[in-house]
């Protein structure tokens, strides 16, 4: 009899068995985590460039306001127009679209809500100052403006 035993050339295969599971699994993981954009942008913009820029921290505390020439200007004329989520406000809605906003944020949540401004830099400064205007109203104070990092090349 032999002391040392022959090797097999027979490959062991990998088990698939589990693999459909696997994929689902993570499949399923993606479809929950991907947010998809929440609102159609109406408004034309040419964003602003900055030097000194700051990153949001928490994003779920952002509103944000489009301000610029609508996009249909023969359907809603030529001058600004304010989008909020997918529609156009006056001005003199935003107390009740922040108050909307804050009723969706949990109650210690409430007073910490950022409005971000995104800006044409076409539009004209009476439209931006009525509605910093009625932020303060809203008690809305915490205000930033969205702009794009200014380069070396620009």
């Amino acid at each position: 009899m032999s002391k040392f035993k022959k090797k097999s050339n027979a490959s062991q295969e990998i088990p698939t068995s589990a693999l459909p599971d696997i994929i689902f699994m993570l499949l399923f993981f993606f479809m929950v985590t991907t947010v998809l954009r929440e609102t159609d942008i109406m408004v034309e913009q040419t964003i602003p460039k900055a030097e000194q820029l700051k990153k949001i921290e928490r994003k779920s505390l952002v509103k944000y306001l489009y301000i610029g020439k609508p996009k249909q200007t023969e359907k809603f004329g030529g001058e600004a127009k304010i989008q909020a989520n997918d529609v156009f406000i006056e001005p003199r809605d935003i107390l009740l679209w922040v108050a909307r906003e804050k009723d969706k944020l949990a109650e210690a949540e409430r007073d910490k809500i950022t409005i971000a401004m995104k800006v044409d830099s076409e539009a004209k400064m009476g439209i931006i100052t009525d509605v910093q205007q009625q932020l303060r109203k809203a008690n809305a104070r915490k205000l930033m403006y969205n702009t794009l990092k200014l380069t070396k090349d620009n």
